[in-house]
């Protein structure tokens, strides 16, 4: 039986190339996003792939939504095998004690809200039914300390302790639970964060040994690597992929 998958933030930057990926090995997808218009793009391009695919537009900072994408995958496919729990903000760019609080409210509510909303209503899917296989977004942001992204490291960093927590509670159940940390990366997000801050570009490739930002490709061969079957024995990991960067702090 075909197998299906739930993309978070699929609608750009590393969901999108993640999507695109697991359609190439004949995985269904469900975009989910915000934006209306790059998600039923991403649902167009996936089609062209030969794959059944679907969008659902969703706030995942609301439970109501959460629940609403999860059931609607149920509802199309009868199954959720993979889920990339994806979406996420980084906010402004400024230091912690100028930023309002309207903001740190958004990037909780999004970055760990969403995250630990996501994974309660597929998890439960996916015991239910023998397992399943979730990566979850995290950031070297989540594995260092970091300047002016204060709450965004702290959502990271919870985001870290969930993926292993979930896999103390339910690898015996046959649920596979991991992370990714990507560092700086060429994403609509970043690019955003770093046209608002643009002294911090130049900053953030000098500190990376590689010289370079990492690319959506990039992180999507290891996203999907970590979700489908070739990983079977790997979980409760949080794996960096940035070049560098954390390793040289």
């Amino acid at each position: 039986m075909t197998k299906t998958a739930i993309v978070t933030g699929g609608g750009s930057g590393i969901g999108y190339a993640t999507a695109m990926k697991l359609a190439d090995q004949g995985i269904n997808i469900v975009i989910v996003d915000i934006n209306d218009e790059h998600g039923k793009e991403a649902v167009r391009i996936l089609k062209e792939k030969n794959v059944d695919a679907l969008y659902v537009r969703a706030d995942v900072s609301k439970s109501a939504d959460v629940k609403k994408y999860v059931e609607a995958t149920m509802d199309n496919f009868g199954r959720i095998d993979y889920f990339f729990n994806n979406a996420g903000i980084s906010g402004s760019g400024g230091y912690f004690l100028d930023t309002e609080i309207e903001e740190i409210e958004q990037i909780v509510g999004i970055n760990l809200l969403g995250a630990l909303y996501g994974v309660r209503y597929v998890a439960e899917i996916m015991v239910k039914n023998g397992g399943g296989s979730i990566v979850n977004m995290a950031s070297s942001a989540g594995v260092i300390g970091q300047t002016t992204v204060v709450t965004y490291s702290a959502t990271k960093h919870a985001v870290v302790g969930m993926t292993k927590s979930l896999v103390a509670e339910y690898a015996k159940d046959g649920l596979r639970v991991n992370a990714v940390a990507p560092g700086p990366t060429e994403t609509p997000m970043v690019k955003a964060y770093f046209d608002a801050n643009p002294e911090m570009k130049a900053s953030a490739e000098k500190g990376i040994p590689q010289q370079r930002l990492g690319t959506s490709e990039e992180v999507a061969e290891l996203v999907t690597f970590l979700l489908t079957s070739k990983a079977q024995y790997i979980n409760g990991e949080v794996v960096r992929i940035d070049g560098g960067f954390t390793n040289s702090k």
